[in-house]
């Protein structure tokens, strides 16, 4: 076998291999040696048919296998003689002209091809001791655990049927139908809506003409979309809507106690605020570590500049453009709506994507020197929280696609991975732990960032707050309804 390199130019290679055709012809004999005595031909007996029959019959296909397998062990061999790591898949490069393939499967010429791939650039992973990052504490109170209490209880508040005009505080189930300009329109249609007057769950001014409606009044109600509204089609708009008032209830009091909490699942109310308190703190928690996740990775980033594979970052390119295109298009949008050009946002983000490759590679090389791994345990942990997140009817066909798929099982692996370690880093550099209000931690810190990254970054995120609504409340999807718009500002 020759190897010979025609290309080294920055992270592509291109290697050419010759396989001469005697090295060809002596594969083949082996292969067809050794099918002579499993092979039954009729007219033979066991292990005497003569190899040259052999050959006539079965040649062809036995050397397509010597030129997969040849395919298959050179392209590992050299690329890790070599002393490098493939980017991605080598693109293999073999003749097209079927005569000289015809002549190749028949032993009577040389099997030329060629590889192409692009290598993981070597990193030399620096000291860590300069990178200090600020980590961000909120100690929950026992008031934000009261007014989460409240608010979960208020979810159990009974309602009582009652005669009479519906009263702010108020439950009213309604039918709707909106119209623009006299033309109903899309999703602007509801029955046996359940709406809190006073909640504010629908858009400004819906509920206030609600207040004084009888059980049977049909009503007209006239309001704006919000100029943020997530609908671009529906945003500013002034929209009426038919509605018929079919029942109106009177809230009951509002107890908190066992009996509240019972009704909710759980054996007391002592219960209730120990899991209210855990998700609380849980969520702080998550953005406690994204905040400080987001400042070891600038610091990373500013402190690794190197090329990255350009097959790699094509590919990060597609995924994040392909889920902005599909944001944009669900939510009726534009690029000009975003304040923005197609131009501007395909070019930042390249650069996100660039910037993601080579912290990938980075927090690889990082995480292979100190020996950070996923256990099987681990991952199978991930993929059971992974598929509890679909509905309980697709719960069990997710978990086989995971289990039979293993590039599906690796996308669960690599976060994890990542993680990880995060997590090893977090140990190896200068974190300050810093007291702050729920007010401080939740402010949004990303502003310089939108402002780099252009309005169109700014679409993902409006529809990621409005897909997160939705996955609270599947049967609130109303046009009337405010709170997808009023996350998404």
């Amino acid at each position: 076998m020759q190897v010979t390199e025609t290309l080294n130019s920055g992270l592509k290679r291109e290697i050419k291999i010759t396989v001469p055709a005697g090295d060809m012809e002596a594969k083949l004999m082996a292969r067809l040696s050794d099918a002579r005595n499993k092979v039954r031909i009729n007219g033979f007996r066991p292990g005497k048919v003569p190899v040259q029959h052999l050959r006539k019959v079965y040649g062809k296909s036995f050397m397509a296998e010597v030129v997969n397998e040849i395919l298959n062990d050179s392209t590992r061999s050299i690329i890790t003689g070599r002393g490098e790591k493939a980017a991605m898949q080598p693109e293999v490069i073999m003749t097209e002209d079927e005569k000289e393939a015809e002549k190749i499967l028949a032993g009577g010429a040389d099997f030329e091809f060629s590889i192409n791939y692009e290598i993981i650039p070597a990193i030399e992973i620096k000291d860590f001791s300069d990178i200090k990052v600020t980590r961000q504490v909120f100690d929950v109170p026992d008031t934000e655990i009261d007014e989460q209490v409240q608010r979960v209880a208020e979810s159990a508040r009974t309602y009582e049927p009652k005669t009479g005009k519906a009263a702010e505080g108020d439950r009213v189930s309604i039918d709707y139908v909106g119209k623009i300009d006299g033309e109903a329109f899309a999703g602007g249609a509801g029955t046996d809506q359940p709406l809190v007057l006073g909640s504010k769950e629908f858009i400004p001014g819906f509920e206030d003409q609600l207040v004084g409606a009888k059980a049977g009044d049909e009503k007209q109600v006239t309001v704006t979309f919000p100029e943020n509204y997530q609908a671009a089609h529906l945003a500013g708009k002034e929209a009426t809507f038919d509605v018929t008032v079919k029942e109106v209830s009177k809230p009951g009091a509002l107890e908190i106690n066992d009996e509240t909490a019972k009704n909710l699942g759980l054996e007391s109310l002592e219960r209730l605020r120990e899991v209210v308190r855990t998700q609380i703190e849980n969520q702080f928690g998550s953005m406690t570590r994204q905040k400080v996740k987001r400042q070891l990775l600038d610091q990373l980033d500013a402190a690794y500049s190197f090329e990255a594979p350009s097959k790699l970052v094509e590919a990060e390119f597609n995924n994040i453009w392909t889920q902005v295109n599909r944001d944009l298009e669900a939510a009726g949008r534009t690029f000009a709506d975003e304040e923005t050009t197609e131009e501007e946002a395909r070019a930042e983000y390249l650069r996100l994507a660039e910037r993601r490759v080579r912290l990938g590679l980075v927090l690889a090389e990082i995480g292979e020197k100190a020996g950070v791994t996923v256990s099987d345990e681990e991952l199978q942990r991930g993929l059971f929280e992974q598929v509890r997140r679909y509905p309980a009817a697709q719960q069990q066909e997710a978990f086989e696609f995971y289990r039979s798929n293993p590039e599906a099982l690796n996308t669960l692996r690599a976060p994890m991975f990542e993680e990880k370690v995060v997590d090893h880093l977090l140990g190896q550099i200068s974190v300050t732990d810093v007291k702050v209000s729920k007010e401080e931690l939740m402010a949004d810190d990303e502003e310089a960032e939108t402002a780099k990254a252009k309005p169109a970054k700014k679409a993902a995120a409006k529809k990621a707050d409005a897909k997160a609504d939705d996955a609270e409340e599947p049967k609130k999807k109303a046009a009337p309804k405010k709170k997808a718009a009023k996350d998404a500002e």
